[in-house]
């Protein structure tokens, strides 16, 4: 689970501007968070399908996010995968 602090955090790297939480950049940053510590849980609990479901979803969120970005604008879809470490 993020904190605040750690969404502040990235949304003050991300964002296009400070109070900017609805880019697609800082949606895609704040899911790739999420989705590091909760592959990190389900290495520890392998059983968990529930939370492996939770998982899946947010995985599929993203792309969309990513989709929606590669198509509008690739410069940003280019800085923002450089910048996260995501592969294409």
């Amino acid at each position: 689970m993020l904190t605040t602090r750690q969404k502040q955090k990235i949304i003050k790297e991300t964002g296009i501007h400070g109070k900017d939480t609805g880019s697609p950049e800082v949606q895609v940053s704040l899911l790739t968070k999420r989705i590091d510590e909760l592959a990190s849980h389900l290495k520890k609990h392998k059983q968990d399908n529930h939370s492996r479901r939770g998982l899946l979803a947010m995985v599929a969120d993203r792309q969309s996010h990513l989709n929606y970005l590669k198509k509008k604008n690739p410069k940003r879809y280019a800085s923002i995968t450089k910048k996260l470490e995501i592969k294409k």
